[in-house]
């Protein structure tokens, strides 16, 4: 398979540069974008302090910097990380928290297991073991059906080891672009450029350094009650969940987007020189030193050594010339450090919103607001939550937004009429991991469509989440009303 050389579109590049002239008639709806959001902040200050009564200062100050933060990221459409930054700022600077609440933010634990995965990531990347073992399993294969299941279960395990949903996209498209010279066939390339960036997004929540909002989410469930689910805990919860969810999005585009010839068509025969080299000795220890990692994680409980510790430790083996060949300073230029920084901003937010009891308000408002009788019926509260999360990617476009976003303003008002907050928390946060519908809901979405020429349209994702968005939304009601319960994740 060839490899080729992909470059993401860049994000809001058209909102920051010069404007052109196909870009001319976009600047009317810029304006109106503006005027709704002066709209919603003076409307939502005056609410916030004049017309509801019973908030302490910092109460107010908290709520309207989170309603400013939502409304930047939703109307405005403005970058994710200055807007996270300038809102934790806020609130130190008007005194809702202490400032060492936003410097510590930047030495949480989750800031740096993130780092030291992304730093893995990259060696991995680097020595191309994830690409060389994908070829020499899909070689054997003979139909495109046989393909788009065994690409499924292949891109499913990468969740475990790449924590960033782009990170992977920018990973697997060469594979894509191998496999798709090899076929031939337009049709079947349009289905299996969906599988990639599909089955990458859906697959994200069995594992949680799989996204950023999954640590967001278990920092907060830490907050809440004292506990959180460990690596394996998290699989437990949530791997079940993602994997039917991948199989439903392999199992939809083989059956709606191709034809039975196209399924069992017969791959095409690679040539010679395009057969899959031996594995090297460094490969083979980058991929032993990885393994050795995840195998920690899961055995966190018994050992007791902290995850980010774990994984600080292998990066650092890992990032060495004579392990894998790439030094430390060329491994952190892989670190998505603009990530890093909006999780610490996020972070600083939440934690914003538990400490001075806002959250806790606003669940206590959402109880006073709805009728008592609704407690009777947790699944339709489930439903509810389910929902609202799974649709809020058309509006918040990025995962971790919404899972900050989310988690305070709908989980905890929502888990107050009867449901336990915890599984409501996981809830929302797996179901904001469902954003395929557009163009822009995710960057591996954009990252696959970008191609050229592009393999799919905006018509396509269309059609593809009409498919998966009820069954989807139907198998997280499920999950947390059935099985999660008899996994000790109470309903209520």
């Amino acid at each position: 398979m060839a490899l080729y050389a992909i470059v993401p579109p860049e994000p809001h590049a058209d909102r920051r540069g010069e404007p052109s002239p196909a870009t001319e008639p976009a600047v009317p709806l810029t304006r109106v974008k503006q005027i709704v959001a002066v709209i919603v902040l003076v409307f939502s200050a005056m609410l916030i302090f004049l017309a509801i009564d019973g908030l302490s200062v910092n109460m107010r100050l908290t709520l309207a910097v989170f309603v400013a933060t939502i409304t930047a990221w939703t109307i405005l459409d403005l970058p994710d990380t200055p807007v996270a930054l300038a809102g934790a700022a806020t609130l130190a600077v008007v005194g809702a928290i202490d400032e060492d609440v936003l410097y510590r933010s930047l030495g949480n634990d989750i800031v740096w297991l993130m780092l030291a995965a992304f730093v893995v990531a990259g060696v991995l990347r680097q020595v191309g073991v994830i690409e060389q073992i994908i070829r020499r399993l899909l070689a054997r294969l003979a139909t495109v059906q046989g393909l788009f299941w065994a690409l499924t279960l292949l891109i499913f395990a990468t969740a475990f080891i790449i924590p960033s949903t782009s990170a992977r996209a920018a990973m697997l498209a060469p594979v894509y672009l191998g496999i798709a010279v090899a076929i031939g066939n337009a049709r079947v390339n349009r289905a299996l450029a969906l599988l990639f960036p599909s089955v990458i997004l859906l697959s994200a929540g069995a594992s949680l350094i799989g996204a950023g909002a999954h640590l967001v989410a278990a920092g907060m469930m830490q907050r809440l009650s004292g506990q959180s689910p460990d690596f394996l805990g998290w699989i437990t919860l949530a791997g079940p969940f993602s994997l039917l969810c991948s199989l439903l999005a392999c199992a939809v585009l083989l059956r709606f987007f191709l034809t039975r010839e196209e399924r069992v068509m017969a791959i095409a025969e690679r040539n010679a020189d395009e057969a899959p080299t031996p594995l090297t000795r460094q490969q083979w220890t980058v991929l032993a030193v990885t393994g050795a990692m995840i195998l920690l994680f899961a055995a966190q409980p018994m050992h007791g050594v902290g995850m980010p510790l774990i994984g600080i430790a292998a990066a650092l083996l890992l990032a060495n010339q004579k392990v894998s060949g790439l030094p430390l300073k060329t491994a952190l230029k892989s670190v998505e450090w603009n990530l890093l920084l909006f999780l610490a901003g996020t972070l600083v937010i939440g934690e914003a919103l538990l400490e001075t009891g806002t959250a806790k308000v606003l669940a206590d408002r959402m109880v006073g607001l709805a009728s008592s009788g609704i407690a009777a019926w947790p699944a339709l509260i489930v439903a509810f939550a389910a929902i609202a999360a799974t649709l809020s990617h058309l509006v918040i476009t990025s995962r971790t937004a919404r899972a900050t976003v989310l988690i305070p303003a709908l989980a905890l008002p929502v888990a107050a009429l009867g449901v336990d907050p915890l599984n409501l928390v996981m809830v929302v946060t797996l179901a904001s991991g469902f954003c395929q519908t557009l163009m822009v809901s995710a960057k591996p979405v954009a990252l696959f469509g970008a191609m050229d020429p592009p393999p799919f349209g905006q018509s396509d994702l269309l059609r593809l989440a009409g498919f998966l968005i009820v069954p989807f939304v139907l198998l997280l009601v499920v999950f947390a009303t059935l099985v999660w319960p008899l996994q000790g994740l109470p309903l209520h």
